[in-house]
């Protein structure tokens, strides 16, 4: 009777897997060390800069969920026969990821510089950043999922939907800060990030994160048809709008249930409660999840 189940298979692909993983973020932490112009040990270890930490963590997440879901998904032996396909995969898996991140950067928060507020130690800041990047990740494992990588002719189709994704990532940030400014005055929730409110940055990310996963159950029960532009657009922006507003009143709903008589929006705009901010990212996160478990089958 055997009780090891793991197959020398089974090993050689986490060998590899694993190996990929550890020369990625080497490259990584190069590159993460050139934008801070120092060694990334002393914004670490000596300055103990927080949001340079979180900012770190989170790009090592998604290379290591992302390299560890293309392998899953792509059987050992595959790999073996072609392994020019699954190296372009992955760096297509991690060009559409950084794009996504630019874009949010560079576009939908376009009044706020997180890179320059991350090295000034802002968590705040950091958090809303990690969320975004995690969220594209997510995003990009789902639009792969969807299209099942048929051929690098669907790869058109995929960059214009990927798009589509963003805008409504875009539309929902505009959104947010339409409401947060008008229960603030008028205030502006981009101003508001450099203001280092961490309960902010939680409640942004754990949105971002929510939405994401809505997202992908959307992808996940939407179909892919091959060649076909403007059905597979179409059939995205239904399957996702949907998910988008199952996961806003679902989540306001178990919210009002959690946290009855209390002033969410008060008590993290303007008293920095992050024990809130955490149920928020709590609950939109597992509705997301939620959501994926509902309609991925």
């Amino acid at each position: 009777m055997s009780y090891l189940s793991l197959s020398n298979t089974s090993l050689v692909a986490i060998a590899i897997s694993f190996m990929v993983i550890c020369i990625t973020i080497v490259l990584l932490r190069i590159l993460t060390q050139i934008r801070a112009k120092q060694a990334l040990r002393e914004e670490l270890a000596q300055h103990d800069n927080f949001a340079m930490g979180i900012s770190f963590a989170s790009e090592i997440l998604v290379i290591i969920t992302t390299i560890a879901y293309l392998f899953d998904e792509i059987s050992l032996s595959t790999a073996q026969a072609n392994p020019t396909r699954v190296f372009i995969l992955l760096i297509l898996l991690f060009v559409f990821i950084k794009a996504g991140h630019l874009i949010h950067r560079k576009w939908i928060l376009h009044r706020f510089n997180e890179e320059a507020a991350i090295l000034k130690r802002n968590v705040c800041a950091a958090l809303v950043d990690s969320g975004m990047l995690i969220a594209n990740c997510i995003i990009s494992l789902g639009l792969y999922n969807w299209c099942q990588a048929q051929g690098f002719n669907s790869l058109l189709i995929v960059a214009v939907s990927f798009l589509v994704l963003q805008s409504l990532f875009a539309i929902d940030s505009k959104i947010r800060e339409y409401r947060f400014a008008k229960a603030n005055q008028g205030a502006s929730l981009q101003s508001n990030f450099n203001l280092e409110n961490t309960s902010i940055g939680i409640r942004y990310a754990g949105k971002s994160i929510g939405l994401a996963f809505a997202v992908y159950a959307g992808l996940a029960s939407a179909s892919y048809l091959s060649g076909k532009m403007v059905e597979n657009l179409f059939t995205l922006i239904i399957h996702c709008g949907v998910m988008w507003l199952l996961l806003y009143v679902l989540s306001n709903i178990i919210k009002y249930i959690a946290l009855p008589n209390i002033d969410t929006s008060t008590e993290v705009d303007h008293q920095d409660n992050i024990g809130i901010a955490c149920i928020e990212f709590a609950v939109f996160g597992a509705i997301g999840y939620l959501l994926i478990s509902m309609f991925s089958i």
